[in-house]
């Protein structure tokens, strides 16, 4: 299991250092995971926390929006169910209005790799025995929309603060029974940039 969360990981931190951009920012985010069909509740109880690791790379960033592919490396645990690590890529848009807020939207695409809370069992030899878990490969589309709002000094973005609503598929889930499982997740989160990021 360590080798796989290892593997994740310097997958997940490779495309840092992969573009010539000077001036990546690090986002910050945790959230609130509920396996629950999309668009039907915002806020879901009890918590099962997220906390989530990126950076984007701009293709394009004018006065009014931005286009631009994002690198994530995530963490969920669901007490129930699983606790997994994931990352992921994709291509979000932002609509940018004149005072700072602005309408947020992603589409990615990940790897999810889950493992169980629980005790396993599997019956061997008459008996069932404690059976050792070696986790699960799941493919992540995921869905966001969002708000965001950028903070400013001297006419650069220094920061940004947002709340994303994500809807995410966990595929396979339980092959020749349940194929899919749907997902949502709210997650707040804050932009920041190790440079002053200019203001095109």
């Amino acid at each position: 299991m360590k080798i796989k969360i290892s593997i994740i990981i310097l997958i997940g931190i490779l495309p840092l250092f992969t573009f010539g951009q000077s001036n990546f920012p690090i986002k910050i985010a945790i959230g609130n995971e509920a396996t629950a069909v999309p668009y039907t509740r915002l806020f879901t109880t009890p918590i099962h926390p997220t906390i989530q690791l990126g950076t984007e790379y701009s293709y394009r960033d004018n006065l009014r929006s931005e286009i631009y592919q994002t690198f994530n490396l995530g963490y969920i645990y669901h007490k129930n169910l699983y606790q997994g690590a994931y990352l992921n890529t994709g291509i979000g848009y932002d609509y940018k209005t004149s005072f700072g807020l602005k309408l947020k939207s992603n589409l990615e695409v990940g790897y999810l790799q889950t493992f169980a809370t629980q005790d396993e069992y599997q019956f061997e030899n008459g008996e069932y025995i404690n059976g050792k878990d070696k986790g699960n490969a799941r493919v992540m589309p995921t869905f966001s929309v969002g708000l965001g709002f950028e903070f400013k000094k001297d006419g650069k973005v220094t920061s940004e603060l947002f709340v994303l609503y994500k809807s995410w598929i966990e595929y396979p889930y339980s092959p020749d029974f349940i194929p899919l499982m749907s997902h949502t997740n709210l997650e707040i989160g804050y932009k920041f940039y190790l440079k002053r990021h200019v203001k095109k």
